[in-house]
């Protein structure tokens, strides 16, 4: 009789894409490749997965607002067609780009899940069948109270984990009280929260509960607050449970400039191990972020041009053939094309243009 094999020691399992979720990452916010007849470019928007891919961000989030929530319109019929592209790139091209020292590190695929419970279960069901690991789930569900929104995420995490998400009102958002984010961090499907309301009392609600929530180890922190992605990141949060800090970055920031955005992540990591002389720069460096941000966003004209504003850095680079959206009547705000320029000039180390210039060509393949 054959003998019993000894269980696999849990410290020698490979890791998995939730384990990069976990340990932190950067994390893009896919945007979505148009040509000038508002008709999907698929060269392009497998060029821009590749791009992520090579620039070393860990994960990506496809079929979020950067995708533009249109997509899912009867109409417009993007959806599949858009989180499919994505999936097939990052099973081409993972084990390729991935730099030797990130090797272990599976890629993180998350799909953005919207619409009522119904919706938002198929949509997760899709997003299952396509080889993702993970939902972010919008918080846009009008007329729901936060127990309806509560019932939607155990629905939708009995398919996929679950991202919750904080959003900013500016963009649709809502408060949302400590008490809700109490009670989502104890759903066992919920993986990691992306807090992203732009406001530093909203961002304490979360820490706090999280923390408090018994959960605090199984549920990653993920800033989405583009106003302070450096000061997030680098801050000890100090709670009567311990202290918790933002293991990573889920954020439209960062589907551009992606190389110079993980090399920042690095960064912040050695300040955080003790680099005390990089902390000071780090810091001073936060603030360049964040103007960077309100010109790409669109600050100027309340976000109206965010989406724009990304396609714009890329279509400068080349990734992208223009700035179009699928609404035709969104677009660059009076002088935002102005506004990137001046801070791609001010502030270089911010960019990775080099860097795209040189794999262009291979992406665009």
């Amino acid at each position: 009789m054959p003998a019993t094999p000894s269980p696999t020691p849990l410290d020698t399992l490979a890791p998995t894409p939730l384990d990069t979720l976990a340990a932190g990452t950067v994390v893009p916010a896919h945007p979505l490749a148009l040509d000038a007849d508002r008709r999907l470019d698929e060269r392009r928007q497998r060029a821009l997965t590749r791009y992520y891919l090579a620039a070393g961000a860990g994960g990506v989030a496809v079929g979020v607002h950067t995708t533009q929530f249109a997509i899912r319109e009867p109409s417009v019929g993007l959806l599949r067609p858009v989180l499919e592209l994505a999936s097939e790139v990052v099973d081409e091209e993972a084990a390729r780009l991935r730099p030797p020292e990130e090797a272990a590190a599976p890629f993180v695929r998350i799909a953005g899940a919207c619409g009522y419970t119904r919706q938002a279960v198929a949509e997760a069901e899709l997003a299952r069948e396509l080889g993702y690991d993970a939902v972010l789930l919008s918080p846009l569900v009008p007329g729901a109270d936060e127990a309806g929104l509560l019932e939607r995420t155990r629905a939708v995490g009995e398919v996929l984990p679950v991202i919750g998400f904080y959003l900013q009102e500016a963009v649709g958002g809502r408060r949302l009280s400590p008490a809700y984010w109490s009670a989502l961090a104890e759903i066992e499907s919920v993986v990691a929260i992306k807090t992203a309301p732009f406001d530093r009392y909203r961002t304490a609600d979360v820490i706090a509960a999280v923390a408090a929530s018994g959960r605090a180890g199984e549920v990653a922190l993920y800033t989405g607050n583009d106003d302070a992605i450096v000061q997030d990141l680098l801050t000890p949060y100090r709670t009567a449970e311990g202290e918790r800090w933002f293991a990573g970055g889920l954020l439209g920031h960062w589907a551009v400039w992606t190389r110079a955005a993980v090399r920042l992540f690095h960064e912040v990591r050695r300040a955080r191990a003790g680099d005390h002389a990089l902390l000071t720069e780090l810091l001073a460096r936060g603030p360049q972020v964040t103007e960077s941000n309100a010109a790409v966003f669109d600050v100027r004209y309340d976000f109206r041009g965010c989406i724009a504003g990304v396609h714009e850095v890329l279509r400068r680079q080349g990734l992208l053939a223009g700035t179009w959206c699928l609404d035709v009547d969104e677009g660059l705000s009076p002088g935002q094309a102005e506004e990137i320029a001046r801070v791609v000039k001010t502030y270089p180390w911010l960019t990775d243009d080099a860097f795209v210039a040189e794999h262009l060509d291979d992406w665009l393949r």
